[in-house]
């Protein structure tokens, strides 16, 4: 007696590991946890529900399910950046942060809101083309066409500001 088992096409794909732009991942992983150091000192620490990873004449590495990435400055946290999608591209050196992307400042208590965020490993920045919201720590929301910071988030600053203060009722 002999048995056949086949799948379709359509059936493979609804049970297949995540698609990006078409292509299946070299290598996928889960809850995955990343240390980066210098000196024996944390820099940064990423965390993500699901990282895969592509191979290929341009390889890269996406985070379909979000991300989170912390920096630490002498031992200490320093700023943590959210979003719901990454991709880190190896032959640019950069990571882009999209859709409901945070950074926050957690020795200033000042956030950064975006939708697209850039990470320029080589020249150790971080920017934004478009709009951001700055929301800092004495209710102040500022607005601009984008920012740009160390990739630290030490330094920065909003292009083009526009902004509004938040105020209790002065008794005017």
């Amino acid at each position: 007696m002999a048995f056949a088992i086949s799948c379709s096409s359509d059936q493979y794909k609804k049970n297949a590991p995540l698609e990006f732009d078409g292509k299946f991942p070299d290598e996928s992983a889960s809850n995955i946890e990343i240390t980066l150091s210098d000196s024996g000192k944390i820099s940064f620490t990423l965390f993500a529900p699901v990282m895969n990873k592509y191979s290929g004449e341009n390889p890269y590495m996406d985070f379909p399910k979000g991300i989170k990435i912390t920096s630490y400055s002498n031992g200490e946290k320093q700023s943590v950046l959210t979003a719901e999608y990454a991709i880190s591209e190896d032959w640019t050196q950069r990571m882009e942060a999209s859709k409901n992307v945070v950074i926050t400042d957690l020795v200033k208590h000042e956030s950064i809101k975006s939708e697209q965020i850039i990470w320029d490993k080589l020249n150790k920045r971080i920017y934004s083309e478009v709009e951001v919201i700055q929301i800092k720590a004495d209710g102040t929301i500022n607005r601009g066409d984008g920012f740009e910071a160390d990739e630290k988030f030490t330094r920065y600053a909003i292009k083009n500001p526009r902004g509004e203060m938040l105020t209790t009722d002065v008794g005017f």
